[in-house]
């Protein structure tokens, strides 16, 4: 990944993503949906999924960040 044309927002954001990632406890995760990243708490050290139709329980969101998301897969 070339970093060459980032601006210094831009190298200080995705440092503060990094040194976040450092100190991430294993007991949340994050959930991007609505343009938003959620911040969720995991249930039993896994992804707090609804029990009936596998969506993501609504009732384990911490915190929501205002950057904007997309979900899927590449």
């Amino acid at each position: 990944m070339s970093y060459d044309e980032l601006t210094k927002a831009e190298e200080l954001a995705i440092e503060l993503l990094k040194k976040a990632a450092i100190h991430w406890p294993k007991s949340l995760w994050l959930f991007a949906a609505d343009g938003k990243l959620y911040i969720m708490r995991k249930e039993s050290g896994q992804h707090a999924m609804t029990r009936f139709g596998g969506g993501v329980n609504q009732a384990f969101i911490l915190d929501a960040i205002d950057i904007e998301t997309a979900g899927g897969d590449w």
